[in-house]
């Protein structure tokens, strides 16, 4: 079992890990061409998260099958970690495809936590989130006095939001949520502020794309990443010995305000790095600083 560093996050009180596993992976045919994982793969990856001490997982209804294999690899071992999934997930069915969107109805936000709870083989969730949605939707649709009474009647323990700029600042004046996960790294930057904005607010930060999908060592390319590694020469800051990975993650978790970023892999090698960059900490601050001055630099 790896030496994880754990957080508060926020006022829910939860000693998460700081380095928590993104299930979208998982998701099964529905591959937007990356590979498909097979039953025994995902089962070992999920029981390998819990074997190495990561205890705060994340997914949702629209991660394909993430949470059917959740609930068939993890239900017995459902006390050891916490279970996040998001809600506002509607399913659309056509002559030849399933479309998946998302809608900010009642009956969706009902559907989606009851079919949520048969998946994954539980009678509750730590964390309930909105899979986006702004403000003023949210609340004069009833939907944020809905999830309070789901957390009332104990079928979720928390309530948040998975979100970004520009719905983000209005999310946190309503001062009702308990978690806000936001996009962020090295390479996209531009909620490095409302990170600490929100944390200000009380509220426990879950941070994604803390690794920039691998970086510019990504199984699937993403050119506009892999331009601002470039035009930033983050290459010559390399300490000897650390992957591209490796240093994009550990900025990111020397950002105070991360409490817990959710990392998606089904590759053993990848969560095994992952781990040690985890437990190898936050980077230097004045690299930290270099990193952030270059990066500035170059973006418009």
């Amino acid at each position: 079992m790896a030496n994880l560093k754990t957080n508060i996050l926020g006022r829910t009180g939860l000693a998460v890990t700081q380095l928590g596993y993104g299930s979208m992976g998982l998701r099964g045919p529905r591959t937007w061409g990356v590979r498909v994982v097979e039953e025994a793969e995902a089962e070992r990856v999920l029981h390998a998260v819990l074997d190495a001490g990561i205890n705060f997982i994340d997914t949702a209804p629209d991660y394909g099958i993430s949470e059917e294999r959740i609930g068939r690899s993890l239900g017995s071992r459902r006390g050891e970690f916490f279970l996040a999934t998001k809600c506002g997930c509607a399913y659309i069915q056509h002559d030849d495809h399933l479309e998946v969107r998302h809608e900010w109805k009642p009956e969706v936000v009902r559907r989606n936590i009851d079919a949520s709870l048969r998946r994954m083989r539980t009678d509750y969730v730590d964390l309930l989130q909105f899979h986006g949605g702004d403000a003023e939707t949210l609340r004069t649709s009833g939907l944020i006095d809905l999830l309070l009474d789901l957390r009332e009647r104990g079928l979720t323990r928390f309530i948040g939001v998975s979100t970004k700029l520009p719905d983000l600042p209005a999310l946190i004046d309503l001062n009702v949520f308990d978690t806000f996960q936001i996009p962020f790294s090295c390479l996209a930057p531009e909620h490095d502020e409302w990170l600490s904005r929100a944390a200000a607010s009380g509220a426990g930060i879950i941070v994604r794309g803390g690794v920039a999908q691998g970086g510019p060592d990504a199984e699937i390319q993403r050119t506009q990443l892999n331009e601002v590694w470039e035009r930033a020469g983050l290459e010559e800051l390399l300490p000897g010995g650390m992957t591209r990975a490796a240093l994009i993650l550990r900025h990111t978790l020397s950002h105070p305000a991360c409490h817990t970023t959710i990392v998606g892999t089904c590759n053993l090698l990848h969560l095994a790095e992952n781990l040690a960059s985890c437990e190898a900490g936050a980077l230097p601050a004045e690299l930290c600083d270099e990193i952030r001055r270059r990066v500035a630099a170059v973006s418009g």
